[in-house]
């Protein structure tokens, strides 16, 4: 099942001529999920041929502007597009009011519902699922009130190889019960496990954006495949890192390192950076399996 992330904007609070403020797209067997909506996001989906439509849920980690800013451009524009399926938007609580001023003040009322989810912002609070993910929030260290996610695959039942099916001539009664586990005696034969077809272990993306360095999310971070995380600094600006609630590249790594985690994506660049090799290199002195978040970039899951 395909399970990946394609960055849309990788920038920190002001937009540069090439980079644009945080967004991400999770594709999950092509059922897509938004994560942020900086400024410009509507503009890199149709760079990027992601249809509007197909967007299941909408997550935003606070109400800093370059993280929700294109929101209301967007919802406007599926709108006009005539979208008439529901959308949910897991967000913290005062987005709603804000959206709602815009709608009245344009006299604008959605073609389609939209499902509120608020933020608990709470480690390991369960904001949202379906039948492909589930979604856990972080409690991040920042200036207001800001969230990360982790967002987990859900555990498949097994197959049944279909030749063992018609060897056996399974009911579907046995078929049921060979997938939750159990083991049956067929004919003589002890089945069970020797007929599953292969299960796909689960994949985990945790998005860690606007924080200070924060050990208290490890424990629900642990052995992500792919680690987003702010890295907004080089490590010698940690002073004003600290200032600012936000990371070096070394602080990164360091996450990156105690949570076990497979791949660390960085973003959330300052615009100060033109040329963001030099964070990359800084990271990789610590964790070496970094990458760099670069828009219209698509990374996969294991």
């Amino acid at each position: 099942m395909k399970f990946s992330v394609m960055v849309l904007g990788a920038n920190s609070a002001i937009p540069t001529a090439n980079r644009f403020p945080t967004s991400q797209v999770l594709n999950v067997n092509e059922t897509y999920y938004l994560v942020d909506c900086g400024e410009g996001t509507q503009i890199q989906l149709r760079k990027n041929k992601i249809k509007f439509q197909r967007i299941t849920a909408i997550f935003i980690s606070h109400l800093h502007g370059d993280h929700y800013f294109g929101l209301i451009g967007l919802l406007n524009t599926m709108h006009l597009l005539k979208r008439e399926k529901h959308l949910t938007i897991v967000c913290p609580e005062g987005l709603k009011a804000i959206l709602q001023i815009q709608f009245d003040a344009g006299n604008t009322t959605l073609n389609y519902p939209i499902n509120f989810q608020f933020i608990t912002f709470e480690n390991g609070a369960q904001a949202y699922t379906d039948n492909k993910i589930t979604v856990e929030i972080l409690k991040l260290n920042h200036r207001i009130n800001c969230a990360g996610f982790v967002f987990t695959e859900n555990k498949k039942e097994p197959n049944i190889n279909k030749s063992a099916v018609a060897d056996y001539q399974l009911t579907t009664d046995e078929i049921k019960a060979l997938k939750r586990g159990d083991t049956l005696n067929k004919n003589g034969v002890v089945l069970g496990d020797n007929i599953l077809d292969v299960v796909h272990t689960t994949r985990k993306y945790a998005y860690v954006t606007d924080t200070k360095k924060n050990l208290k999310i490890i424990p629900f971070i642990e052995n992500a495949d792919l680690l987003y995380h702010e890295a907004t600094f080089l490590d010698s600006e940690k002073l004003l890192a600290k200032k600012t609630f936000h990371c070096t590249t070394l602080q990164a790594a360091d996450i990156a390192n105690r949570s076990k985690a497979k791949q660390l994506m960085i973003g959330h660049y300052s615009a100060r950076y033109n040329d963001l090799d030099v964070l990359l290199e800084e990271t990789k002195t610590s964790f070496q399996n970094t990458v760099l978040a670069l828009e219209g970039k698509t990374y996969e899951l294991g």
